[in-house]
């Protein structure tokens, strides 16, 4: 079994998922007592919440090139970053090591295809939703993604970090994202992505109107695979 490294910590709720998911996947395939060999780096979520706010993506790209740098010289042999949102700096992580990068995006649209999917909504936090680099790897990967409008917009990314990324589940803010995905339906939408690694707290994927595609299983799923595969690695296993 190759060993799986995980960048988390953003938010520890989301990482929680990443971890019990992984180790329970790959339990059901080899089965017993069967568990993941798994390091994870947890870094502070403030700190790098600070700089998503100040526009210091450089720092961000350093503080988790420096993390996926140690989790390889740790053993891993491969690494996630366990976040949407950070994938804007997937090439800088990516290039402080020289094991894959399993990168969310390219496995989310590689489900979508799959499932035939045309015409996703995604949910994510402002950054993911607003960057442009999302929609652009989606783009590479033959996937055309739609995003909220403006005030949807701001009501998921508060949402997601003043709750979510707090632990704090409310069915009134599950009704506000049904309800900003019976309007995304009704403007074409064929599928919804659950783009923030913490939506699946609030959201069921297989409970929506629509079909649902929760990155972080989808993520999760990809490092198993690259865990008990025989030999080779995954095509999207790349910076």
């Amino acid at each position: 079994m190759r060993t799986i490294g995980l960048i988390g910590g953003m938010s520890f709720e989301s990482s929680a998922v990443y971890y019990r998911q992984i180790n329970e996947m790959v339990r059901d395939q080899l089965g017993g007592l069967s568990s993941a060999e798994v390091l994870m780096y947890s870094v502070n979520f403030a700190e790098i919440v600070a700089l998503q706010k100040a526009g210091r993506w450089d720092d961000a790209a350093a503080r988790l090139g420096d993390a996926a740098h140690r989790l390889q010289v740790a053993g891993a042999e491969c690494v996630l970053i366990c976040t949407n949102t950070m994938h804007l700096i997937a090439p800088e992580v990516a290039s402080r090591v020289s094991v894959p990068l399993i990168h969310i995006i390219d496995e989310t649209a590689a489900a979508l295809k799959a499932a035939g999917s045309v015409k996703p909504l995604l949910l994510a936090t402002r950054y993911t939703m607003e960057h442009g680099f999302y929609a652009e790897r989606m783009a590479e990967n033959g996937v055309s993604i739609m995003v909220p409008g403006p005030e949807d917009r701001t009501i998921t990314h508060d949402i997601i970090f003043n709750e979510l990324c707090a632990g704090i589940i409310k069915d009134e803010s599950r009704r506000k994202l049904n309800a900003i995905i019976e309007r995304a339906k009704a403007e074409g939408a064929d599928s919804v992505i659950l783009g923030c690694t913490e939506i699946c707290l609030i959201l069921d994927p297989n409970a929506l109107i629509l079909p649902g595609f929760d990155t972080t299983t989808i993520h999760a799923q990809a490092a198993v695979d690259f865990a008990l595969a025989d030999e080779g690695v995954r095509s999207s296993c790349a910076a």
